[in-house]
């Protein structure tokens, strides 16, 4: 990884008005590469419509349109002219109808989309089998850049230490996570900081601002986590951008404001012995106020 500066775009969409929040996500981008330098930019979950598309899944699959596609054009040759590296989160229409992804397409300083992550844990209101509208993908997506290893997920995906280990183990130097939160700001920042410090990696975590079509409300507050747990940039509740310099070099000492060395490698110093029930199904043993299925 080479040093360079990461931000986070965190804006409201009017639902559903894709181009017209298209036009607005270019509008940041020339701003954060203005006003912040930045060389890689992270917008929020879904930040072409919004989280919650407030119509039939067969409604929303005709609003939407394939990846790459005319919903990524516009972003795509910005990020070349701007010489910048975009993570950009939409809605993909599938091969057919009924297949709707929440992906989060990777694109490099020449306007090339190097990666598609598509969300591999829907959250259950957005569960087919939950009355909601998104197909699980089933791949970890980690992208060489020339800023870095850059793995992705998306908002809940984040809960599953698994899947961010998974990406440590593939060299990800960098997650990023996408989000429309809707839990607690304290989960919010203790299960990003729980990520990077587990796995010795940057977290971006661009939170929603803002209502979607189901007017539920988004907190914002996206930050920059570093390998050790720090909170590097913290944005409020309103629309900004934050950025912060991600250090080639991060994990010398054990704390920040100390010179006392860091001794530790979580990922060499597992005990993988003790992991052989890790893929066995399971639930918990308290019971949620309700469960909705997941198909796998």
């Amino acid at each position: 990884m080479k040093d360079h500066i990461a931000a986070c775009v965190q804006i409201a969409v009017e639902p559903n008005d894709i181009n017209n929040n298209i036009d607005k996500c270019c509008h940041w981008l020339e701003r954060a590469v203005k006003d912040y330098d930045a060389e890689l930019v992270l917008f929020p979950e879904s930040i072409t419509t919004g989280f919650t598309p407030g119509m039939t899944p067969d409604e929303f699959y005709s609003l939407l349109e394939p990846i790459p596609g005319k919903h990524t054009e516009k972003i795509q040759k910005l990020a070349g002219q701007l010489g910048v590296h975009v993570v950009f989160p939409l809605y993909e229409r599938g091969p057919e109808k009924g297949i709707i992804y929440n992906s989060s397409i990777l694109i490099d300083d020449k306007g090339e989309i190097l990666g598609n992550y598509r969300k591999t844990h829907p959250f259950p209101t957005e569960r087919l089998e939950g009355g909601g509208w998104t197909t699980p993908g089933n791949e970890v997506v980690v992208v060489e850049t020339k800023l870095g290893k850059i793995g992705m997920v998306i908002c809940y995906d984040g809960d599953f230490p698994e899947l961010v280990r998974v990406l440590a183990l593939k060299g990800a130097e960098i997650i990023t996570r996408p989000s429309a939160l809707l839990r607690s700001f304290e989960i919010w920042e203790f299960v990003n900081k729980a990520r990077a410090y587990d796995n010795h990696v940057y977290l971006l975590g661009a939170n929603s601002i803002g209502p979607d079509a189901a007017k539920n409300y988004f907190f914002g507050h996206s930050m920059i986590i570093n390998p050790i747990g720090q909170t590097i940039a913290l944005a409020r509740g309103t629309e900004e951008i934050i950025a912060a310099k991600l250090d080639s070099n991060p994990i010398k000492h054990v704390s920040y404001g100390t010179k006392s060395p860091m001794i530790f490698d979580h990922l060499e110093d597992r005990n993988v012995k003790v992991y052989g029930d890790i893929l066995m199904e399971g639930k918990s043993s308290f019971e949620p106020a309700k469960r909705i299925p997941y198909r796998r």
